[in-house]
């Protein structure tokens, strides 16, 4: 298994009673892998991994599973409290995920020792490969993080959400020091192609790509712009797509979720709303987020 490319992380669709729409969920992943997917993180943050309940999140898993066949690695989303964590990555081992993207604990911050023992206790439950996302209260050190790759064989990455470059260097030569192991860093801040150029710096070179739930060519325009050394390109798709579509995402909480979503139905998609304590984008956002999808479809010549 090897995840290379752009990482994909689709929305969860629901219908207009609000229940998990199954058939539209499939329909987006198969698009996104057909489109040229590295890898499917499903049920996971643009997936409202929040809002579902533990019957939803096997059937989402279970439906990318499918949906994917096999022609990229799946990746489902775990986290909350221990006995939840623990819970969701054995139905998504059963469900034929091939890794879990292990988020933080619900809303307690603990010491790195801590969060630690939590990845290690979450890990013990499956075999499945985890991947670790360091974000909002769960804050590693370098040497928990070194622990955790030398000492649990199924932990192979991380996932950066703080953009603390200084952090995330010390915990990457920590880790190259302390072993051979084929260890796996990542972007995974909202947005992350803004940050991309900074993050390749540190020679993290995979992120994840929300846009690439609603656009596949604009992610992947820049994508080919950023490894294929053509600066003019990808400065321009930086300046005028992805600069003041996080201009715009800042307006609101939640809005990392809620404009991806907005422009998936944009593009043709009916996958719903947003679940509470999300919101929709108000009709104001919603036409300048449609004239920034034009905008950028126009920049990568589609």
């Amino acid at each position: 298994m090897r995840l290379d490319g752009v990482l994909f992380f689709p929305v969860t669709p629901f219908d207009p009673d609000g229940a998990l729409a199954e058939p539209t969920l499939a329909r987006h992943v198969a698009q996104g892998v057909a489109a040229g997917a590295g890898g499917v993180f499903t049920a996971c943050g643009t997936g409202e991994f929040n809002a579902l309940g533990p019957d939803e999140h096997t059937r989402v898993v279970s439906t990318a599973v499918k949906a994917t066949a096999g022609r990229v690695p799946v990746f489902a989303g775990a986290g909350g409290p221990l006995p939840t964590a623990r819970s969701l990555a054995r139905t998504a081992a059963a469900e034929g995920a091939d890794g879990l993207l292990l988020m933080p604990p619900y809303l307690v911050t603990g010491p790195a020792t801590g969060l630690a023992r939590y990845v290690r206790e979450v890990a013990e439950t499956v075999d499945l490969p985890v991947i670790v996302y360091q974000r909002g209260t769960a804050r590693f050190t370098p040497e928990a993080v070194a622990e955790l790759a030398t000492q649990v064989p199924n932990v192979i990455g991380f996932k950066d959400g703080l953009g603390d470059f200084d952090l995330l260097q010390r915990i990457i030569l920590t880790v190259r020091a302390a072993t051979d192991k084929n260890f796996t860093f990542f972007n995974g801040l909202p947005t992350a192609e803004l940050t991309v150029p900074a993050y390749r710096g540190l020679g993290v070179n995979l992120y994840s790509s929300a846009v690439f739930a609603f656009s596949p060519e604009i992610s992947l325009a820049f994508y080919k712009a950023v490894t294929g050394a053509d600066e003019v390109l990808t400065q321009r798709l930086l300046t005028e797509f992805y600069l003041p579509l996080v201009r715009l995402r800042d307006l609101v909480p939640g809005y990392a979720v809620s404009l991806v979503k907005a422009a998936v139905r944009m593009r043709g998609l009916d996958v719903g709303g947003v679940r509470a304590p999300l919101v929709d984008p108000s009709p104001e956002h919603l036409r300048t987020l449609e004239r920034l999808v034009n905008t950028g479809l126009e920049i990568a010549g589609t």
